[in-house]
This record gives structure tokens, sequence and C-alpha cells, in this order.
């Protein structure tokens, strides 16, 4: 046979696929066309549809691993273990990246390959730093975790991949916590599960998890940031000030009791927060002058709102429960309100009604529930068999046509139909029984056509 193999196929033209489409359609019986990409999207519908397709998957960290070992010591490179595997990590299971890494790896190791000129050729810090790192960060220790940071940047280690461990590092921990056995197939993570257990241990989920999203926003920050290491340094200070903030839902549950309980972080920690000592002296200070401050910053948190049923009225019509969801901005059940609800009965307190086809399976408890939270007074809503009334979209659109009927047969609207072909009436708007009927075309195209007529 005659392979031929295309690279990065998604890069033809479309001059270049349209040549190919007729030797695809009946190719010679000795001819083989093997076409490689990552972007397959790229790539016509016309020319996937006369291929096979096959999804390469990535090659596995310890496979990788071992290749690269392999062809060192053929080569006669002297290889440590932990930097073969620092090599496959990068490569991120594509072993023409990883043999490009250890190609410049002997080469800047003269021969050798060490950890240390690997962590160097790519910036990376020791695991074990990384760990330190993260684990001083959330103490809250803000102070030490910049010294730590300063001391990996002088190290060679580049402050946006400092980012990127300590976001993978809050991953296997977050995945530690769920599946205690995550990581022992991972070479490269062996030595590290036993730290990685403990630290897991000590921290809850909304910690990891408040940790993820503000170290993902941060990479997004050090990678546009004029200088890499202070915005890192910024994003590090930031995760250390709401380390020991409370999860969101016991904050709420603190700011409805009005405060907090003994040994539960108090949520004026929050306000507290912008003073210039770090969160874990505030959290653990006894002072009278820490709790001064935490107790004045209260009020401004936690007052609560008035309740909410003595500031909204009790609808009187069913078009007035819809008004009151598009004022609390339920903006999905208003629109299943509008559109997909038969009223059968109303009444103050009472609603019946049968569903289309479109309304959700939970839309009378949902509801009856927002009702009775917002006017303090219990709510049945129930399904009926009767057919009901049209829906108000019905009704909007059966008025509508009524009006736009009304207006047509109007004489000065039939004449200004017939002086401009093609004008149509756009809207109909009912003005006050005082006011004049207002008329007006827009004509700003001569030919007339597709005038709009208000």
């Amino acid at each position: 046979f005659k392979i031929y193999i295309i690279d990065e196929v998604h890069m033809l033209s479309k001059n270049a696929f349209n040549a190919l489409l007729k030797t695809l359609e009946e190719p010679p019986a000795d001819v083989k066309f093997i076409f490689a990409t990552t972007e397959i999207h790229k790539v016509p519908v016309t020319v996937l549809s006369r291929c096979q397709r096959h999804a390469l998957r990535r090659v596995p960290l310890e496979l990788l691993s071992q290749h690269y070992a392999r062809i060192a010591a053929e080569e006669g490179i002297a290889a440590e273990p932990a930097a073969i595997q620092l090599i496959a990590r990068a490569a991120d299971g594509s072993v023409r990246d990883g043999l490009s890494l250890l190609d410049q790896a002997i080469a800047l190791g003269g021969g050798t390959v060490t950890v240390a000129a690997v962590q160097g050729m790519l910036g990376i810090a020791d695991r074990s730093l990384v760990f330190d790192l993260l684990e001083t960060v959330l103490k809250g220790d803000a102070a030490e975790a910049l010294r730590r940071m300063t001391a990996l940047y002088e190290g060679g280690a580049d402050p946006l991949t400092v980012l990127q461990d300590l976001l993978e590092l809050a991953h296997f921990l977050t995945r530690l916590k769920l599946l205690p056995e995550a990581g022992e197939d991972d070479p490269a993570l062996a030595g590290a599960r036993p730290q990685a257990l403990g630290l897991a241990g000590k921290l809850g989920m909304p910690v990891l998890a408040r940790a993820w999203q503000m170290l993902l926003k941060g990479i997004g920050e050090v990678q546009t940031a004029p200088s890499a290491l202070q915005a890192a340094e910024m994003v590090l200070v930031r995760l250390a000030y709401v380390a020991d903030l409370p999860a969101p839902a016991e904050l709420l549950r603190q700011l409805e009791r009005g405060g907090g309980e003994p040994g539960v972080a108090p949520a004026p920690r929050i306000a507290a927060a912008s003073a210039p000592q770090s969160p874990s002296r505030l959290a653990h200070s006894g002072d009278g002058g820490g709790a001064a401050t935490a107790s004045a910053a209260a009020p401004r948190l936690a007052e609560p709102e008035p309740a909410m049923a003595a500031r909204l009225p009790q609808p009187q019509s069913f078009l007035e429960v819809v008004e009151l969801f598009d004022k609390q901005r339920e903006a999905m059940l208003r629109a299943h309100l509008y559109a997909h609800v038969h009223l059968v009965r109303f009444e103050v307190g009472r609603i019946e009604f049968r569903p289309a086809a479109g309304a959700p399976r939970d839309l009378p408890n949902r509801l009856g529930q927002l009702l009775g939270e917002w006017t303090g007074q219990r709510w049945v809503v129930s399904i009926a068999s009767e057919e009901g009334q049209p829906t108000l979209r019905e009704q909007a659109e059966a008025r509508d046509a009524s009006l736009r009927n009304e207006a047509s047969r109007h004489p000065l609207v039939r004449q200004v139909l017939e002086t401009f072909p093609g004008a149509r009436i756009e809207a109909v708007r009912e003005l006050a029984q005082a006011e004049p009927m207002a008329l007006a075309a827009d004509t700003s195209d001569d030919s007339g056509e597709g005038d709009e007529f208000r």
C-alpha cells in the first residue's frame, strides 16, 4: 500500500479539502489516507463522512514514564526516575511532546537528567514545597505564604505554574475526601499521598471548593497581569484572608440566628478581615480589641431585613399573581404562568388551573410555596380537570389580533396600506380616549417595500 499521512489536517483550506473529495470517494485499491488532527470540528462534514474515525486516548502516565526510561537507557543516558515522571506528567498524555521535553532535558544536563534540571527547565516547584504553601495559605498565614512564594520564585519556579500546581493539588485533595484510594495508580503521586491524606482530613469540602474557585480565577489574572509574581501574591493574600471564613450555608444560619455559637467561626469575621492583621490572629485573638471590632461590624452584616410578608399585598387576581412573580424576578416561573396555565378558579389563597403541555410538574408546589413566603398567607394551588380559561398569552394574542383587524378596517389605515405597497401594521397601541388617533408611517425606503406602519 501507499500510505499518505496528513498531520494537522484541519489546517487545509476549503479548496484543498474539495480537491481531496474525489479521491476519497473512489480511492485506488493500493492507497490509504491517514488524517491526524486535534480539532476534529474544523474538518468538513463531507470529509468526515468518507473516513473512519478513531479517537486516540491520551497515553497513561505510567506507560509514558516506562517508555521514556527505556529510551534513556538505550541511549546511555543517566536519568533519575523522579525526573522521568516529571517529564511524563508535563507531556499530558502526548508521546511526542514528552520526547521533545526529554531531548531538552538531556541537552541541558549534558547527558544526565536530574530532578533539579527538569524542575528548572519546566519552571515547576518541588511538590512538597507546594503542599507546604497550600497548607500555609489555608491556615490564614498570609505573611508566611508570601515568604514561601518568594523563595519558590527565587528558586526558578514560575508564578503561574505554582498557582496551577496549587489548583491541581486542591483538586487532588477534593478527590481524596471523596475517594480515599485516589492517586494510588499514579506513580508521581505515590510519595505525596501520606501528606495529602493528612491535609485532606483537616480541610472541609467548602474550604477546598472555595480555594478551587479563587485559584481558577487567579490563574486568569496572572496570565494577563503585567507582573505575574505580583498577581500571584495577591491571589495568595486573598485566599489566606478568606481561609477561615465559615461556609456560605453556615453563615446564613448564623445571620438568621443573629450571631454565632461557641466554637463556630463568627460571621463578623468578614468585616474584620480588612484589619491589617492576618485572619488567623483575628480568628484566635482573645483580646478585647479584636472582640470589639467584630461586634461593631456585626450589626451591618447581620441586621435582618423586615419580613417580606409585611411588604407584599395579597394579589387579588391571577394577573396580579403573574405581575408579582415579575416584580420578584422569578422570570422562569413567570413565563410558565403566562404561557402554560389555563385558569379554572381563583380566590385569595386558592388557585385551580389546568397546566398546558409545557408546564413543569412541580409548578403548583413552587407557586404555592413562593406565594406563601411573599404574602405570609397559605396558598392552596391544585390541578383541575376542567378546560379553564385561555392562557394569558393566548388572551393577549387574541386581543392583539382583534386590534389589528379593527385597525386594518379604519379608512385612513387602508389608504396608507394602499399608498405604500408592502407596508404592514407593526403594532397597535391603545391610547386614552381623549387623545386623537396617532398614525405614523416609515417611508425611508422609496420603493415602499418593507415599510412599517404604526
